[in-house]
């Protein structure tokens, strides 16, 4: 039995992992999917003060609380950017992480400017502007999601994608603009890398290769947690073995 911490993406939840919680729990693994500060159902949550840091505590207060060792973890999408500071804080009770078509960010860097969604200055001045307690609260990146799909649907049964469009919900403009503490250069633990093949993260798959991580490929798109969790989950265990 293995015990996986599932960390979601950008405009998510715990929630998005519905289907793979299924798939790992049915084949006697223990599954936990913490649902960051200010998203999905704690999306009431949400604040200009609310960034990267705040989501690290949330993963590390639920391997403390939770008494979880030996621990694989799992970080989808923005969950890249979050994975690292746990390592860092609490990294003797996890034994390896997966990053599943997830962003891979170097200390210092912001994701607004490491996405192409803004200028380095651009991103750092609205970060000075929400550490003054000013500036929009949300990024929208539910709103985007949505608009993305209906120009590109995702590679799923419709009703399923409806389902996920459906549950989207806004997260904190400050995890998009703060500077990421901790980097994923910093990692020592093993570490694989799953990569659609039809996602706009084809940058962060060369990355992965540059850190010399395992790069496994994945025919579906950045969504591939909800549209082939049986394949996702399989891939997850072929790397723990």
């Amino acid at each position: 039995m293995t015990t996986f911490v599932l960390m979601h993406g950008g405009g998510m939840g715990g929630w998005t992992w519905k289907f793979v919680r299924e798939v790992l729990e049915a084949k006697g693994h223990r599954v936990y999917t913490p649902t960051f500060t200010g998203f999905g159902e704690r999306a009431h949550l949400i604040g200009r003060d609310i960034g990267n840091p705040t989501h690290v505590l949330d993963i590390v207060n639920v391997l403390k609380y939770e008494d979880l060792n030996d621990v694989v973890l799992v970080a989808h999408s923005y969950a890249g950017t979050v994975a690292p500071g746990v390592v860092a804080q609490a990294g003797e009770r996890v034994s390896r992480v997966i990053y599943l078509d997830a962003i891979i960010a170097k200390a210092g860097e912001r994701i607004a400017a490491l996405m192409g969604f803004a200028t380095e200055a651009e991103a750092a001045g609205l970060d000075a502007m929400l550490e003054a307690g000013q500036g929009p609260i949300g990024s929208g990146v539910d709103e985007m999601q949505r608009a993305a799909a209906r120009e590109h649907p995702h590679m799923m049964d419709p009703a399923r994608e409806q389902w996920l469009l459906d549950h989207l919900s806004d997260q904190p403009m400050r995890a998009t603009t703060c500077a990421i503490a901790v980097g994923a250069e910093s990692i020592r633990h093993p570490v694989d890398y799953v990569a659609a093949q039809h996602t706009i993260m084809t940058a962060m798959h060369d990355r992965a290769r540059a850190l010399g991580w395992p790069v496994h490929n994945h025919p579906g798109d950045h969504a591939f947690i909800v549209g082939d969790p049986e394949g996702v989950s399989d891939i997850i265990l072929k790397i723990v073995g």
